[in-house]
Parts: structure tokens; sequence; C-alpha cells
């Protein structure tokens, strides 16, 4: 897709803008109401992609019966809502968000731990479409057709306190995309009863520091970020956040330029933080 690689989950605009009426494409924005971590960018007036159906990425994409804030969806709301969207097995997914890159990763991440294979994220999403001056619509296309693709979770892609817990100060890296204040314990936590700090042997990406502007930075400053961090692409690599929307960010940046081995830490520093029995720096 982007850099004409099928295996790299970013596409350009101009990728999109070319294949906007194939017939497997399926184009969703993956919305997010509540934006944190950031100023949010504020529309005077609605517009979204041609054809672009709309995912609720905090209603359809969470697990409301878990404790955890923002949880991952099961197998069965997670089919449920992509069959809604009319999405089919060979469907290809293109998500994106009107802030950029914020919620679109999170949604990219759950379709692949749901073992959905073919789905990319729009590199600057909405506001880079506008920029580029491209053909938008004033409303989200509905379908009453259901999709046939069903979710299959994978192993391994995401995981709890527990293993974050068994892997500190371990050769794998932890990483956080949370920003450097709240990361160091020198800003409240946004959310009440949670802890100020760290998780012990976590290393700091602020995942501001990823973008420019809405899109992210080239391929050469993200290896730039990452390699001080995490010298190889063969480590094993855990991501947190806030509550595990942000961490995505890093993680799509980190598969994009070669990292192989990757895995939300779903309930993030809102789980970790309000558990006492767990250290923190």
């Amino acid at each position: 897709m982007k850099n004409s690689s099928a295996t790299n989950p970013l596409i350009t605009s101009t990728w999109l803008a070319e294949h906007l009426n194939d017939e497997k494409l399926v184009i969703v924005d993956a919305y997010m109401a509540n934006v944190v971590g950031k100023e949010p960018l504020v529309y005077e007036e609605f517009s979204c992609l041609p054809n672009a159906r709309k995912l609720d990425v905090e209603v359809e994409f969470c697990d409301h019966a878990s404790a955890q804030t923002h949880a991952l969806p099961t197998e069965t709301q997670f089919t449920q809502a992509i069959q809604k969207l009319g999405i089919n097995s060979d469907s290809i997914v293109v998500l994106y968000d009107n802030q950029g890159i914020y919620s679109a990763p999170r949604a990219w991440w759950t379709f692949k731990v749901m073992g959905f294979e073919h789905v990319y994220v729009l590199d600057g999403g909405l506001p880079q479409w506008l920029k580029e001056g491209r053909e938008t619509a004033s409303e989200y296309t509905t379908t009453s057709i259901l999709g046939n693709a069903t979710a299959k979770a994978v192993k391994g892609l995401a995981c709890d306190s527990d293993e974050v817990l068994s892997v500190i100060n371990t050769d794998v890296a932890i990483l956080d995309a949370r920003g450097e204040m709240r990361f160091l314990g020198k800003a409240p936590e946004p959310r009440e009863g949670v802890r100020s700090g760290h998780i012990p042997s976590s290393k700091n990406i602020p995942f501001s520091i990823l973008l420019d502007n809405y899109t992210y930075q080239d391929e050469e400053t993200l290896r730039a970020i990452f390699t001080e961090r995490v010298p190889s692409v063969d480590t094993k690599t855990y991501f947190s956040c806030g509550s595990g929307i942000t961490a995505c960010i890093l993680m799509l940046a980190a598969v994009s330029i070669g990292y192989k081995e990757v895995v939300l830490y779903d309930g993030s520093w809102a789980d970790w933080g309000t558990n006492h029995s767990l250290p923190i720096e």
C-alpha cells in the first residue's frame, strides 16, 4: 500500500484516491467523541470521505461489560459491528479518523486482534484529505446488507497486567505513549483514583512526537525515535498508554517500520495505576 508494500499498514491519500471505486474496498471512519492527550480538532461542518461508513470506537469496539476502560470487544461484539458495516471476509478495509492519527490505529489493532488481515489506516485521516482538497461527502454511507466477516481472535496480540508484570526487567521492551510529564509522575492523571508514574523498566515515546501535523513523521525519523528505545525490530515490545487507545498510535508506527512482535497492554495505565499491588516508578 504505502511505499508500494502490501505489508505496510499505512496507506497514503494518493493511493486511496486512486482506489476509491474498488469493489472490495470498505472505508470506515473510526470515530471517537472523546479525544484525550491532544487538543481536539473541531470542525465547523461535518464531512467524511466518499463512501465512508461510521464506526464509533468507544461504543461498538469496547467491551462495556469489562471493568477496564476501553477494553477490547468480545469476538461476538466485533463480528456484529463489522457485519453491520457490510464487511466481508475478503473486504479491504481502510480506516481513518477526523483527528488525523488518533483513534484509527486502535480500530486497526482491534481488527488485527480479531484475526482480520486486510485492514489499513489512512495516514493523515480526514484533515490531510481536506488539506489536499480531495472529494468529500456530507453524510455517511449505510448498508442494509450484512457482511460475512467473523472474528477469530489471535492469541498474543493483547495482554493483561499479569503478563506485563512478568516481563519487567527482562529482555523485552515496554513503551508508554503518554506525555512525558504524566510518564514521570509530574502531572496528574485525567482519571480519578489513578496513581501517577509509570511501569518499572518502561520507556516513554509520547505519541505526539511521532506525528508531523496530521500525518506520521517520515520513516527515517520514526526509525530513529524507536531504535533509541528499542534497538532491534526483533525485540518483543509491549505498548501502553492511558487506556489502550494512543498506545496503538505507537504500535502502528512500529509495525510500519518493521517491528515484528508487538503486544497491546489493553488495560494500560488506567488499569495499572488503580491496582495498588502493582509496582510503579
